[in-house]
């Protein structure tokens, strides 16, 4: 949500940040619903104190026994009330006609962040690892995975495409990662484990940006509540409405849990195995933050989620995005992406973004400075830490062996029962 009061300062400014995200000028029309509102605001407020007047001198000419001016005052105030309901109600109109076109507008790049209209302008940062040289032509985890416990045909059965049951060793593998992840975000990075609501409301959707421009996106129950696509809704949400303390920040949250998307924008796109599911589970970091830490706190999150690539050894890369293949309400996203042997390229399998106030002004979530009057809006954080079904992909491929087995990483095998092998069936 953008600060109308911002917008009214530097409309330029304004408009030139939406110009990196591809869009035309804003501000104009954003400026003349807030002037018909402060209009009729301001109306209403000369009419108001008009009316208290007029009361005042209705009774001192009826104390004169001035019927004549009473009746005229009398008169007048009727007709300053029917304008005053009028007014209010064309202010209320231009009030959520002015919300809800900022609303729909998405955040303002970074001024460090690169232009560009998708992915093929974004900037690599940082490489690790090596890719493995294979002594064999290394399979898809498509091909790899049924052998596995990787069971397409069984989740498509009973729930459609883009499903998948994960059966006996490859169920352990997934918890194991799942676990481990949850493990080292909480008890090392300094992430509170959490365990939060998969159901949210309307409310909670638009505080993070998913509504109203991303219904379609989402799943949405017969009682009109949403399945979270991330746990960053329901995280960022704990503090909505709140007025948090400086000493209390910043607050680190992170939470396992599942994840659901439509894919409605995704036809036709990976189609084939685990890369992008209806249903599927993921790390999620959050961070409420001071404004000045922000930026601090982003990188610092952004190695949580490197910190668990590095520990499974796999190969990756750091990536800034470009303004124009940023989320919604993104100010500035780095995107890592671990190898894929079988597609010999990088894949996304964590989103490290830094909203500033966006999402904390969608849900007024604020904090009180130590030393300064007032309050301020706080800055929210949000990444994966990490998607653990592309985790999974990344680990049946990169240590996948010629005999269709796979080795499971080190860090894992105090989480696997003693299996450090996953051979086929």
């Amino acid at each position: 949500m953008h600060d109308i009061r911002a917008i009214r300062e530097d409309p330029a400014a304004f408009d030139t940040g939406l110009q990196k995200r591809g869009l035309g000028p804003q501000s104009a029309g954003l400026l003349q619903l807030d002037e018909a509102r402060r209009g009729r605001v301001t109306e209403a407020q000369a009419l108001q104190t008009r009316r208290n007047e007029a009361s005042k001198e209705i009774g001192k000419a009826k104390t004169a026994r001035d019927e004549a001016t009473a009746q005229a005052l009398m008169a007048e105030v009727a007709g300053i009330k029917d304008r005053m309901a009028t007014l209010e109600n064309e202010a209320d109109e231009a009030g959520r006609a002015l919300d809800e076109a900022l609303a729909a507008l998405p955040n303002i790049p970074a001024t460090d962040v690169p232009e560009g209209e998708d992915e093929h302008a974004n900037v690599e940062l940082k490489r690790w690892g090596n890719p493995r040289t294979f002594d064999f032509a290394p399979k898809d985890h498509a091909d790899l995975g049924p052998a596995l416990g990787l069971d397409f045909e069984g989740g498509a059965l009973i729930s459609g495409a883009r499903f998948t049951a994960l059966r006996g060793q490859m169920a352990r593998l997934h918890r194991a990662l799942g676990q481990y992840m949850l493990d080292v975000q909480s008890a090392a990075n300094g992430y509170e484990e959490t365990a939060p609501p998969l159901l949210v409301r309307d409310e909670a959707m638009f505080g993070t940006g998913q509504l109203p421009k991303f219904a379609e996106d989402l799943f949405r129950t017969t009682d009109g509540h949403w399945l979270i696509p991330t746990a960053e809704v329901s995280l960022t949400n704990l503090v909505r409405e709140q007025i948090l303390a400086e000493d209390d920040l910043p607050k680190r949250l992170t939470a396992l849990t599942p994840c659901f998307r439509s894919e409605a924008g995704a036809a036709g796109r990976d189609t084939r195995g685990l890369i992008r599911q209806h249903q599927f589970e993921k790390v999620e970091l959050v961070a409420i933050a001071a404004p000045e830490c922000s930026d601090e706190e982003h990188e610092r999150m952004t190695r949580a989620a490197e910190g668990i690539l590095e520990a499974l050894e796999l190969p990756y890369r750091r990536m800034l995005l470009c303004a124009g293949d940023m989320g919604f309400t993104a100010r500035k996203t780095f995107d890592l992406e671990v190898w894929l042997p079988a597609q010999n390229t990088f894949r996304e399998i964590s989103s490290c973004s830094n909203c500033g106030d966006f999402q904390a002004r969608r849900m007024d979530a604020r904090y009180r400075p130590a030393d300064a009057k007032g309050t301020a809006f706080v800055h929210t954080l949000n990444g994966s830490g990490l998607a653990v079904g592309r985790a999974l992909v990344a680990v049946i491929e990169n240590y996948q062996q010629a005999d269709g087995s796979v080795t499971v990483p080190e860090v894992l095998k105090p989480y696997m029962g003693g299996l450090d092998v996953l051979r086929p069936k």
